[in-house]
């Protein structure tokens, strides 16, 4: 079973979103956990690839990123494309 931990910054962007976002990004989590190939999140590695930070698609102008290690989901940060630029 996947566990799924939340940095302070992901909260601290999380608290900052409209709730219109907030349950985007809750739809987005549930589907990294459960389906992390759903076509709907377009996820990809970023660059550079060793670090093994995602990046995920909430809407189409708001991301979020996270860490994989093994059964631990890390969520990083969740914004718009700027975000990706420090995730």
């Amino acid at each position: 079973m996947r566990q799924v931990l939340f940095s302070i910054d992901f909260v601290r962007d999380y608290q900052g979103l409209p709730e219109s976002l907030r349950k985007k990004t809750d739809v987005a989590i549930q589907r990294i956990v459960e389906n992390p190939r759903h076509p709907s999140l377009q996820m990809k590695k970023m660059q550079p690839k060793q670090r093994g930070i995602w990046e995920a698609r909430v809407t189409q102008g708001y991301r979020l990123t996270f860490r994989v290690d093994g059964e631990l989901i890390t969520m990083r940060r969740v914004g718009t494309h700027d975000l990706l630029r420090t995730p």
